[in-house]
């Protein structure tokens, strides 16, 4: 697995290079096929907040993203709090998924700026996959809400978390 490791405002040492590549790098143990592994560092500046390290992971692999965000008072706690919820999601996605012939598409953004209203514009390639499936891929992400391409309807669609707790469909008309 190709781990990248990045910091701001956290110093970097060798040894925590060191622990968060071999911590992350057992992780495809859990699923077979996560390729990249982003982890990054920051400190919290708001005095409020106890857990001052932040540490957060983006996996790929199988198509899908998994993403987490964990702090705690030190990185190397916050690694292993990441390490943990990243074990999570990686068992449930093993236990969801099913041999599909469709892969999701990867992602690329472009920060954008226009009348102050959009900050950031993603274009990306989308694979047909099933409502179900864009659930599980919104879960994955941590987001409240999934586009998509409906392989049910052949149109594009939005799943969403709605405040209940329960998902929401928007599917285009046709």
């Amino acid at each position: 697995m190709d781990v990248s490791v990045s910091a701001r405002n956290v110093e970097l040492t060798p040894g925590l290079r060191s622990a968060v590549e071999e911590k992350i790098g057992r992780l495809p143990r859990f699923l077979d096929g996560m390729e990249r592994a982003e982890v990054h560092f920051y400190e919290e500046k708001n005095p409020r907040i106890a857990d001052k390290d932040v540490c957060e992971v983006t996996m790929e692999g199988h198509g899908h993203h998994v993403r987490v965000k964990a702090s705690a008072g030190d990185p190397y706690a916050a690694v292993d709090v990441a390490v943990a919820k990243l074990e999570q999601k990686l068992h449930k996605l093993k236990t969801k998924l099913v041999p599909r012939k469709t892969r999701a598409g990867r992602v690329s953004g472009t920060d954008v700026e226009l009348d102050g209203r959009i900050v950031k514009a993603k274009q990306f390639v989308m694979e047909p996959m099933t409502p179900d499936d864009a659930v599980l891929q919104m879960d994955l992400l941590g987001h409240d809400f999934y586009f998509f391409s409906n392989s049910d309807t052949g149109r594009t669609g939005v799943v969403y978390r709605r405040r209940s707790g329960d998902i929401g469909l928007i599917d285009e008309a046709g």
